[in-house]
């Protein structure tokens, strides 16, 4: 049995609908389906997703929301109308919509605005159960409330209780026919809709595969497969990665590569469920598969990944290394004003922390910056922003010498300056952080000596 997700851009329009359609009927294994809101039809649409947070956000304004709503419901009633499903599913999308803006004033904004942004798959995955019944094929839409999908944290920011796996079993042992589910929400153990992080059918569609064993797990996109660079950085990029392991993709997937979410290879991981990345458009294409291992040539790199927008708050304090406690008492500074850190590098006598640029705004950086003097008497705090961590990654780097110079020499010859590295244990990536505006630059030059 096979799990597939289909993105936004797969499911923007009627036309691309149909293709979706085709490529389920086209394998008897593929019987449940993960579906993400409509995105964009072209380069100047808004994605439904979008949609709904300004009707959301114009609803908590308390102005009037006929334009954004109806904004909405074109959205489908287009599709439903191209696809010839006549209107009972628009009216029953109409009237979720209805019912969803009538709690505005019951709910806080965080939940509020979840569930919201929720109605994006969760009708879209209603009007595509219609559609294959209209095929002739028999299709169910299933709910995340109804098949056990608990969600626990925050809202928008959720993540899965580990009870949730054995009661997404129970419900998908006995089904029959095609399942469509939606992506990116499930419910707290009260009842309210919470949502994953955005693009967050990944992690839905990862969790169903995990749930229910399934022999793969299908991940269809608008590419042909992942490629080993941004093709927006580096245009002439043309052949993508075939195979590659689950440690490969979690590491270039944290680090920008916008295929598939982070998060979204874990609940495959601890599974062993492989994740076939495809493209709707070119679904013959075999795509690239991730797996727990794969035949590694030493010394080769499987990919390269940028992400800008983070900060490094620098700590300076003469012979820091004695005083027991101070990583730990500058984390539990950032905790307080929770702030999760994604690398922390150090010195004898400094000490660094890097956190996403959104995660401290200046109002905040002021406060962290006082509550660290307070508490820690440093001989200096500094925050530096625009910094961009470039992920070099591949299992090949394992215990080959000479990567890491390779990546300073690219670096040098192009004239960038390395503001910070840092390597995990394993070797299979290393980080570097640089100025963002040698983004560009350092990849090319980067992707130019490891991939020649």
């Amino acid at each position: 049995m096979k799990v597939c997700k289909f993105g936004g851009s797969s499911l923007a329009n009627a036309t691309q609908l149909n293709k979706v359609i085709d490529i389920v009927l086209a394998d008897p294994a593929r019987r449940i389906v993960v579906v993400s809101a409509p995105g964009k039809r072209h380069g100047g649409d808004t994605k439904v997703t979008d949609l709904l947070i300004a009707l959301a956000d114009t609803a908590l304004k308390g102005e009037n929301t006929d334009r954004q709503f109806g904004a909405v419901v074109e959205r489908y009633a287009q599709m439903a109308q191209e696809l010839k499903l006549g209107d009972e599913i628009v009216r029953e999308i109409e009237h979720d919509l209805m019912d969803r803006l009538a709690k505005v004033a019951s709910l806080s904004q965080p939940e509020f605005m979840d569930m919201m942004k929720a109605a994006g798959e969760d009708n879209n995955a209603k009007l595509v159960a219609v559609a294959f019944e209209a095929r002739g094929r028999k299709a169910r839409y299933a709910s995340p409330r109804d098949t056990g999908m608990i969600l626990k944290g925050e809202f928008g920011d959720a993540q899965l209780d580990p009870e949730s796996y054995a009661r997404l079993s129970r419900a998908f042992s006995n089904f029959d026919g095609i399942v469509i589910y939606p992506g990116f929400f499930g419910y707290t153990r009260e009842g309210k809709v919470a949502t994953f992080p955005r693009g967050g059918s990944d992690i839905t569609g990862s969790i169903l595969a995990a749930a229910v064993c399934a022999d793969v797990y299908e991940n269809f996109t608008d590419v042909d497969s992942v490629y080993p660079v941004d093709p927006r950085i580096v245009p002439e990029v043309k052949e993508g990665i075939p195979t590659m392991t689950y440690r490969e993709m979690r590491e270039l997937a944290y680090a920008g590569f916008g295929v598939f979410n982070d998060d979204a290879v874990i609940p495959a991981v601890r599974a062993r469920i492989p994740i076939n990345i495809r493209n709707t458009n070119h679904p013959s294409e075999p795509g690239t598969m991730i797996q727990q291992s794969r035949r590694v040539v030493p010394g080769t790199v499987v990919g390269i990944a940028s992400a800008d927008g983070f900060c490094n708050i620098v700590v300076d304090k003469y012979l820091m290394n004695r005083e027991i406690g101070f990583g730990r008492r500058l984390l539990q500074i950032l905790e307080d004003e929770g702030i999760a850190y994604e690398h922390m590098p150090s010195g004898v006598d400094s000490q660094c922390v890097i956190v996403k640029g959104q995660q401290l705004p200046k109002e905040k950086e002021h406060r962290v910056i006082q509550h660290i003097r307070r508490d820690l008497s440093p001989d200096s705090v500094l925050v530096e922003r625009d910094l961009t961590m470039i992920m070099v990654v591949g299992e090949g780097m394992c215990y080959t010498a000479g990567m890491f110079a390779k990546a300073c020499l690219a670096l040098a010859s192009a004239g960038i300056n390395i503001s910070m590295v840092n390597q995990g244990s394993s070797e299979v990536s290393f980080m570097i952080a640089i100025r963002s505006k040698d983004r560009d630059a350092a990849v090319r030059s980067l992707y130019r000596t490891f991939f020649g």
